[in-house]
């Protein structure tokens, strides 16, 4: 499948399986994608079983479907079907792999200037609450985490963790996630990666990046259901005893009153009320992005936003934001004169989707790039030269309506 091209008749078969393709312009894959026909079906199938039968009795029915959804997600990134939690959402997965390190006053968790909003939000209440230190690498000239700075701070402070946003949620950036892993295994540091943005979008193999913890949500680039998301847990962790600060009967089985036992496998990290429709629907994306070849749909994905943003960039009063030696399939742009919500706003009334956010979604980088706030176009695989060319010309007559 890598190796095959993309086809006008593929294209065709992912837009006849992508119901929105015919009602809008959907250019919003980093903030919830459109589902494909085999995930709406995974999910609503389920959702029809459990109002036949209840919610026990389709769960137990559909137990072999559940177990090859996590098959799925691990063949997906290369991992282990016991190394995969199910978890709300990529927050909730950060948060239970960052409460699974023991941190008291003093320690250090070292990170990047372009790291999520919600993971920065935990370090400084971390630091707030227990006197953690928060330590932030030095960018590279190009953008993303200078490595060199890493090193040095991963050597000088021995943090607990490192922790590092592979594709920020305000940006093209791809940051070095590999070359990251190296420095954290070289230096026995645990790793922990956000790929919520890469999942889907990128090809992943937990075992070159080295990671420690990878967490993930089903509804971007992955084109899953929304409020679902998993956490990788690496063997070598579970094999520590790693496991979320606080436990459910999911994870540990209560032995005697005042004593507990892990139970094996990355699911000690899960709850134990899981939306199993959801899950099921993520699991078909999962098999789906399989099918399609990640690696090849990324190449298409890529080439697109790379297309619209050099269009984009010769616009009198267009601000093309996009930094780093790679850059995948979200653009971002500051236009002089218009605050990005309006934007978003006037080119969903013309059924043309896409996301604005402002210099709080990202006070680091947003504050250096001095914008005030961010319009964010990102096609997808399904997407078309026609739909960009159709939201550019938007843009153009927004733009000279002032």
């Amino acid at each position: 499948m890598v190796d095959q091209p993309i086809r006008e008749a593929d294209i065709a078969a992912w837009r006849r399986d992508t119901l929105g393709c015919a009602q809008c312009t959907h250019l919003n894959s980093a903030g919830a994608s459109l589902v494909p026909t085999p995930v709406h079906d995974a999910v609503i199938g389920h959702l029809e079983l459990e109002r036949q039968i209840g919610g026990y009795e389709a769960a137990a029915a559909a137990a072999p479907s559940i177990g090859r959804c996590y098959d799925d997600i691990a063949a997906l990134i290369g991992a282990r079907a016991s190394e995969i939690a199910v978890v709300s959402s990529a927050t909730a997965a950060f948060a239970q792999a960052l409460s699974s390190v023991a941190l008291t006053a003093g320690d250090t968790i070292v990170t990047t200037n372009a790291d999520y909003i919600s993971n920065q939000l935990m370090f400084l209440s971390l630091a707030q609450r227990f006197g953690v230190q928060v330590v932030r690498a030095e960018d590279d000239p190009q953008g993303g985490v200078a490595l060199e700075s890493l090193r040095t701070l991963v050597r000088r402070h021995k943090p607990k963790l490192v922790s590092l946003t592979w594709i920020p949620t305000n940006s093209g950036l791809v940051q070095p996630a590999a070359e990251v892993g190296a420095i954290c295994a070289e230096a026995g540091v645990p790793y922990v990666l956000d790929a919520c943005q890469a999942v889907g979008q990128l090809p992943i193999d937990v075992t070159r990046l080295q990671c420690d913890f990878l967490a993930a949500t089903a509804r971007k680039f992955l084109r899953g259901p929304r409020g679902i998301g998993f956490l990788y847990v690496a063997e070598r962790m579970l094999a520590r005893g790693a496991h979320p600060l606080l436990l459910d009967m999911r994870g540990a089985a209560w032995t005697a009153s005042d004593a507990y036992e892990l139970f094996d496998g990355a699911r000690r990290f899960e709850q134990w009320e899981l939306p199993y429709a959801l899950l099921l629907g993520m699991g078909r994306a999962a098999r789906y992005a399989i099918d399609a070849g990640v690696e090849r749909t990324a190449g298409r994905a890529h080439a697109l936003a790379e297309s619209l943003r050099h269009d984009l960039a010769s616009l009198a009063g267009v601000r093309v934001l996009d930094e780093g030696a790679q850059r995948c399939a979200i653009v971002s742009l500051a236009v002089e004169g218009h605050e990005a919500s309006a934007l978003m706003h006037a080119l969903r009334a013309r059924r043309i989707h896409t996301t604005a956010q402002s210099r709080a979604d990202a006070v680091i980088d947003l504050g250096r790039k001095v914008a005030e706030s961010t319009l964010r176009i990102s096609p997808h695989y399904f997407n078309t030269t026609a739909e960009l060319e159709r939201c550019r010309g938007a843009l153009v007559e927004l733009i000279s309506e002032t």
